[in-house]
C-alpha cells in the first residue's frame, strides 16, 4: 500500500505548503494565519490519500473488506498516528477540539449533515479545500472539495486530534 505514498506525499506536501490556490472563492478569507502541518496530520492527510479508490461498505472497518466513513477515520488514525477514534462520526466529533474552517489543516476532520442528521458523515482533510471520505456513492474511497459540489451545503464543523 505504501508503494502509492510517494506521491500522495509529494501532493500533500505541496498543497500544505502553498496556501490558497487559483479558483479560490472570491468571499474565502485569505488563510493568512493557519498554523504550520502537524507531521502526525500530515502523515494522516498522506496515508488517507493512499485509501482513494478503495471500496465502500457500510460499517466497513479495513480496506480489505471496505471503508465506511468513521470505519475509515478509525482505521487512519490508527494506522498513521496511533490514535484510537472509534465510534460514529458524532461520536468522533465529540473526542476533537473544535477548528474554524478556515485554519483547517492537513489530518484534521471535517463533519458533515448528509442525512439530515447532524454530524452524519465524516472525512479527513487534506490540504486546498480539499478532504478524503468514504461516501457510499460511487462505492468507494474518494477526495472532494470542502467549497464545491453537493457537500459544500452540508458542511457542519471541524475538529482537530493533535496539537
Amino acid at each position: 500500500m505504501f508503494h502509492h505514498a510517494l506521491p500522495a506525499l509529494l501532493v500533500c506536501l505541496a498543497l500544505s505548503a502553498c496556501g490558497p490556490l487559483p479558483g479560490r472563492p472570491p468571499d474565502a478569507p485569505f488563510r493568512t494565519e493557519v498554523p504550520p502541518p502537524n507531521p502526525r496530520g500530515l502523515d494522516v492527510a498522506i496515508f488517507a490519500l493512499g485509501l482513494v479508490e478503495t471500496g465502500y461498505r457500510f460499517g466497513g472497518k479495513n480496506p480489505e473488506s471496505g471503508l465506511d466513513c468513521s470505519g475509515m477515520v478509525s482505521y487512519v488514525f490508527d494506522q498513521a498516528a496511533g490514535l484510537k477514534l472509534t465510534g460514529s462520526a458524532a461520536e468522533i466529533a465529540r473526542k476533537g477540539r473544535p477548528v474554524e474552517a478556515s485554519r483547517l489543516r492537513p489530518g484534521d476532520l471535517v463533519f458533515f449533515n448528509t442525512r439530515n442528521q447532524s454530524l452524519s458523515h465524516v472525512g479527513i482533510y487534506i490540504g486546498d479545500n480539499r478532504f478524503v471520505h468514504a461516501p457510499s456513492t460511487n462505492g468507494k474511497v474518494r477526495a472532494d472539495r470542502l467549497n464545491q459540489g453537493w457537500f459544500a451545503s452540508r458542511f457542519e464543523t471541524a475538529r482537530s486530534y493533535f496539537d
